[in-house]
């Protein structure tokens, strides 16, 4: 708690439709602020579709440079759409020594009943994941067992070689981008050597 009181919190509020405010989120984070006598800057959602979250974009990057000692939410599902998109951002956040604390969920990622939840969160997230996976291969098998082929059918482009130069370069840009969405940060060089490999 002490490198929380000497170092600025970070506050996180989203709705999810422009009807929809605010205003409840903010009541319970500036109160959880005050209890606690913690200095703190306030973001606010208010933009926030399926792919454009901008304020959170900018809140990651802030977290990641170390601006913050931890970051509240009103809930887990305010932070994130996907518990994919919330266990790869909450790892990221506590690797580098960030803290989580989710005010509804009851739970602060900080403590060691928090890890403990973390972790757990996390099997049933890997759980989950295999459950598809294993639903996947078996869809695939039989398909192919009825005989039909899989993947896209073949097209009037499939008579011509494709070229290879463009496709290679916006691959490795989407890798750098993603690994830069993460906090790694790399040149795009080292992307282009890993597919002429």
């Amino acid at each position: 708690m002490n490198e929380i009181q000497t170092k600025k919190v970070a506050l996180y509020c989203r709705v999810s439709t422009f009807h929809q405010t605010n205003e409840n989120q903010k009541i319970r984070l500036l109160d959880y602020a005050a209890k606690n006598n913690l200095a703190f800057d306030l973001y606010e959602e208010t933009e926030s579709s399926r792919k454009t979250r901008p304020v959170k974009q900018a809140l990651l990057q802030k977290l990641r440079n170390g601006e913050y000692a931890s970051i509240v939410v009103y809930k887990l599902d305010r932070f994130a759409r996907s518990s994919r998109e919330l266990i790869l951002e909450i790892q990221e956040l506590i690797e580098k020594g960030v803290g989580f604390i989710s005010l509804s969920d009851n739970i602060d990622f900080t403590s060691a009943v928090g890890k403990l939840h973390f972790q757990i969160l996390c099997a049933f997230a890997e759980f989950e994941r295999e459950l598809i996976r294993e639903r996947t291969i078996e869809g695939l098998r039989r398909t192919k067992l009825q005989g039909k082929i899989l993947g896209r059918p073949i097209g009037i482009k499939d008579s011509k070689p494709r070229a290879k130069s463009g496709y290679i370069l916006r691959e490795a840009l989407k890798k750098q981008s993603n690994d830069e969405s993460k906090g790694t940060f790399r040149s795009v060089e080292s992307y282009l050597n890993n597919f002429e490999k």
